[in-house]
């Protein structure tokens, strides 16, 4: 006995040509965010640490909750924020309430950079946003 598929579970050619195209303009902005983030001197990882960090309720995270936000694992967020320290980006301290955990947080120089590159993501995703929104609306 076959299952039938659901009206939804079919797709168009059109259908696929929007996905294409999503995920294309997906690339191009990730690709945008990487040259944007290699122009100030950082590396495309550092910049979304930096912005985890940033965007975390805190203003704080741990190595572990950095590990989890950038999906790697996390002697590689160790790593990651050692090279950020190195940089002067990022600082380690105990936490408030636990002393035995260190918490990541930003200096005023990664303050500065994110401010700048968030400035003009935020453009860019603007720019983006009818197309976006347009081709989301043809998957409706």
């Amino acid at each position: 006995m076959t299952k039938k598929q659901a009206p939804s579970d079919q797709l168009t050619d059109e259908d696929y040509q929007t996905l294409a195209a999503i995920r294309a303009a997906l690339r191009r902005f990730m690709h945008f965010s990487e040259d944007a983030a290699k122009g100030a001197g950082l590396t495309p990882q550092q910049h979304q640490a930096l912005l985890a960090i940033r965007a975390a309720p805190e203003k704080v995270l741990s190595i572990g909750e950095l590990a989890d936000l950038l999906l790697i694992q996390p002697h590689t967020a160790s790593e990651l924020a050692d090279r950020l320290g190195i940089l002067g980006l990022v600082e380690r301290r105990p936490d408030a309430k636990d002393r035995r955990m260190m918490k990541l947080h930003l200096t005023s120089a990664a303050e500065k950079a994110l401010q700048a590159l968030s400035v003009t993501h935020k453009a860019e995703l603007r720019r983006l946003r009818p197309l976006l929104d347009a081709l989301l609306c043809k998957l409706e």
